[in-house]
């Protein structure tokens, strides 16, 4: 079956995870703290800590009253603004970004960057000189030979799965080219080498990165070591008759099906339910992706019965019979100077009244446009000349890069008493227009923020929930979506922004409310009522979604995806 399975593994693809990210960014602003035990707290939890707070004993998901108790001299700082992530998060993005021919690059959350780097490579591959493989250059611009640097081509740059006794096992094969992929491998790991060591010295940050053929196996291989590493996923790629097995199924295979990235965890307990139903002893044990893989009868059919359904995405079964087998052909994103979306959320403890709603939404829209601003505006110089008198003027202000044409507010209930779970998997979500009077600049974001909760949120609001009491919420989400490119490689900013506002003129603001609609759009993730949102390769805003449940045992409020982790420290306290 995986024969017949289409992948392409002519493409390079890099990933980099910037080493604990959080941690390091208030280590980039006060490089003393490298020295210290450094956590870094949301709610009541840490959500990262450096390595030296790690070989004291602490780690990610910990409770701060039990991280003080470990090590107690560890520095807490709070990261529940996550300005300063998102800030550096984008400078490294712009800054990696400048050495990729292309424009593929995508990010992934705050810390997770993709690179297609393959038309570099096939550049580089057809400069090499195989007469002198130790001593080749690897070209940075095509334009200037001299902007680029030296590697030896004779062996990949660093560790490589499945791990090689001597250098000289991948040497010999890059030497006589029996092997292109290999040789592209070989050269992207230097490409990612020499990323890792810029992003070091130029900007302070440590990355692990993964190379290989595709954004799945890239981002898994780079895991094998951290920190601060890379990893190269050797061919072969694919079992061929008379040769080895897959290096991609024996590196795939042992790993539990719940950390395959691009199968979420709707599909996985769904998936675990049906092969544990007929074997009941997998379930005592992580199943793995040969013990799904290799089940009677499993295939894209009968995966598409399982996952297949209302709000499920087309051809899903494929989709994942694909990512078992370490096939993923989808594309790396295409570099974009503006978000496809921004989204705000919180989490409460108990919302369940209107006056609480309203003031939660005051907080979320004035967060909501003080991103839009920092996102969505850049500041440039107008020189105009005046005629009369031949003068040059200059004007120099900020402008709107992108505007987003759409609001939409989400809400995510509290679980009902006696439910069996202790999170609800099920947003619903009502969008309008967005006003204009929120493009204002010289107006203040706490005026413009009051003024969006007055007279637009609070009618959305009350179209999600009727009854001014009997309801009890755990999230709300507001976001702007639907973005208007202003000034990008093909158009210019002012003229379309005139434009852009033409063709708005006619929406009466004080009719947008009674216009908005329950929105279904699948391209909005956790927009669909009664659907899980489940996301897979799209841009994340994962670090806001610190959405929390109270635990059974201590009280304290866990982040949904920690409860599981949480639950275990309980019952394993001396870990």
């Amino acid at each position: 079956m995986a024969a017949a399975l289409f992948r392409d593994d002519q493409r390079i693809i890099l990933h980099l995870d910037y080493d604990c990210f959080y941690a390091s960014v208030f280590e980039v602003e006060q490089p003393i703290l490298k020295t210290l035990p450094l956590a870094v707290q949301q709610k009541q939890i840490v959500v990262t800590c450096n390595y030296e707070a790690r070989r004291r004993g602490l780690h990610k998901l910990q409770l701060i009253k039990e991280a003080k108790k470990v090590c107690p001299d560890v520095v807490i700082v709070l990261g529940e603004d996550l300005t300063k992530f998102r800030d550096a998060s984008k400078d490294l993005y712009l800054f990696l970004r400048g050495f990729i021919w292309g424009e593929r690059v995508e990010k992934l959350g705050f810390d997770e960057i993709f690179m297609d780097v393959t038309d570099m490579i096939v550049y580089n591959m057809a400069l090499l000189n195989p007469n002198d493989l130790s001593h080749s250059f690897f070209h940075l611009d095509r334009q200037d030979p001299t902007v680029g640097f030296e590697f030896d081509a004779t062996s990949i740059y660093g560790p490589v799965y499945p791990d090689s006794d001597t250098a000289a096992d991948t040497g010999s094969l890059t030497a006589s080219y029996s092997s292109q992929i290999q040789t592209r491998l070989l050269l992207g790991s230097h490409l990612a080498g020499y990323l890792r060591g810029q992003l070091e010295d130029q900007k302070g940050y440590t990355a692990t990165a993964g190379i290989s053929t595709s954004k799945v196996l890239a981002k898994l291989v780079g895991s094998v070591h951290k920190p601060n590493s890379q990893t190269t996923l050797l061919p072969p790629y694919a079992t061929l008759k008379d040769h080895e097995e897959s290096n991609v199924l024996k590196f795939l295979d042992p790993r539990e099906i719940r950390a395959i990235p691009g199968i979420g965890s709707k599909s996985s307990r769904n998936i675990i339910s049906y092969v544990t139903a007929s074997d009941p002893a997998k379930a005592e044990d992580g199943l793995t992706v040969r013990d799904v893989r290799l089940f009677p009868s499993m295939g894209p059919s009968v995966l598409e019965r399982i996952l297949g359904g209302p709000g499920a995405p087309r051809g899903i079964g494929l989709r994942i019979w694909e990512l078992l087998h370490g096939v993923d052909n989808t594309p790396v994103g295409e570099a974009r100077d503006v978000p496809t979306q921004i989204s705000i959320e919180d989490s409460y403890g108990s919302l369940d009244n209107f006056e609480a709603a309203c003031k939660a939404m005051l907080a979320l829209a004035a967060s909501l446009i003080r991103r839009m601003r920092a996102d969505l505006t850049e500041k440039y110089t107008d020189i105009e000349t005046t005629s009369t008198i031949g003068t040059a003027h200059e004007d120099t202000g900020f402008r709107w890069l992108a505007r987003p044409r759409t609001i939409r507010l989400s809400t995510l209930p509290r679980s009902l008493p006696g439910s069996d779970s202790g999170v609800s998997h099920t947003r619903t979500s009502h969008s309008a227009p967005l006003p204009q009077y929120v493009f204002n600049l010289d107006e203040s974001v706490d005026a413009l923020a009051e003024r969006l909760v007055r007279e637009l949120t609070t009618t959305m609001f009350r179209k999600l929930h009727r009854e001014r009491t009997g309801w009890n919420l755990r999230v709300l989400n507001l976001a702007v979506t639907n973005m208007v490119d202003l000034v990008g490689k093909h158009s210019n900013g002012r003229d379309i922004g005139k434009m852009f506002q033409r063709q708005e003129v006619g929406l009466q603001e004080s009719h947008i409310d009674s216009r908005s609609e329950l929105v279904t759009d699948p391209k909005i993730p956790g927009s669909t009522p009664a659907v899980a949102a489940e996301a897979v390769w799209e841009e994340s805003d994962e670090e806001d979604n610190m959405t929390g449940v109270h635990c059974t045992v201590c009280g304290a409020l866990i982040p949904h995806f920690a409860r599981v982790a949480h639950e275990v420290y309980h019952t394993n306290p001396g870990q």
